[in-house]
């Protein structure tokens, strides 16, 4: 496997960042200090009113809503047997276990992440979500535990390695919701887009020879080429590099505070690099260990 790699991304040094666009949603949250001083009952008519539950209602409650994919695989999908798996999946697992209660997994796709968010349909997002400063307006990040870029994988018989190099009638594929759409919408105006709402249809159609390439997360065009011959990631880095990260409702500052310190004091233990060889290794190999995972937050 890092022989075909070597070969499909010559070169390539991982550096960083996957970043994906949220959408900006309605709905007025209320923070901890909204409802200091008042009773229980308010407290939870607040927060309910917000969209969120606090930390004390999820643990009461015994169960936690956490919005991974089901499609993306190693980072989040549903394997042979029906269960979620991946390296989001591994860390929820934790969070579950630590709290102390049962977990829902809610599948979710990268235009809904933050209007699951903002409906309370979920308590957190785990789902290769990148941080970036429009979406910190809209959600609460808490500390980051990967580091990603953007990629564009294409076939071997046209290999895209400048996006300045495409026809005025070429077509990049990319998934709404994500930060290959805005940073194509925003820096490439005049590159015709071809968008799905869903991982598994824009990797179909890319199969099917939609599109003369695949913008998306650089570990998630790595992944493909990799796991499909034929294709060749041509551009292993384009934009800012970013980090990802967990994220909950804006203002919902208990569970904010609580995944920190968890992120902390699993970096005290190394827990992100045993979730990657858990899950990314036979993926990716050990040497981009260290250039993807982030332990405690840094």
């Amino acid at each position: 496997m890092k022989k075909n790699f070597i070969n499909k991304v010559t070169g390539l040094t991982l550096v960083g960042a996957l970043a994906v666009s949220g959408f900006t949603a309605c709905g007025a949250s209320a923070s901890s200090s909204d409802v200091a001083g008042t009773d229980e009952a308010t407290v939870e008519s607040a927060s309910s009113a917000a969209g969120y539950r606090t930390l004390d209602e999820i643990k009461e409650s015994g169960t936690i809503n956490i919005g991974v994919f089901s499609d993306k695989s190693p980072f989040g999908f549903v394997d042979e047997n029906g269960e979620y798996a991946g390296y989001d999946v591994y860390f929820a697992e934790r969070i579950g276990e630590d709290l102390g209660v049962k977990i829902n997994y809610v599948s979710t796709e990268a235009a809904n992440r933050i209007e699951y968010l903002q409906t309370g349909k979920v308590d957190i997002i785990l789902a290769n979500f990148t941080v970036t400063e429009e979406r910190a307006q809209e959600v609460d990040f808490a500390l980051p535990y990967m580091n990603v870029a953007l990629g564009v994988v294409s076939p071997d018989s046209a290999v895209v390695e400048s996006l300045d190099d495409l026809g005025a009638d070429d077509q990049i594929i990319v998934i709404s919701g994500t930060t290959a759409e805005t940073y194509l919408t925003k820096n490439y105006p005049d590159i015709k887009l071809q968008k799905y709402d869903a991982y598994a249809e824009a990797k179909t159609a890319f199969e099917n020879g939609t599109g003369v390439a695949w913008a998306n997360d650089n570990t998630e065009v790595i992944a493909f080429s990799l796991e499909n011959e034929g294709y060749t990631v041509g551009i292993p880095s384009l934009g800012d590099q970013d980090t990802i990260a967990p994220a909950v409702t804006k203002g919902n500052d208990t569970l904010l505070k609580w995944l920190n310190e968890e992120i902390e004091t699993l970096g005290t233990e190394n827990f992100f690099h045993a979730d990657y060889e858990a899950t990314l290794l036979d993926t990716y190999g050990a040497d981009y260990e260290d250039t993807l995972v982030l332990e405690g937050g840094k």
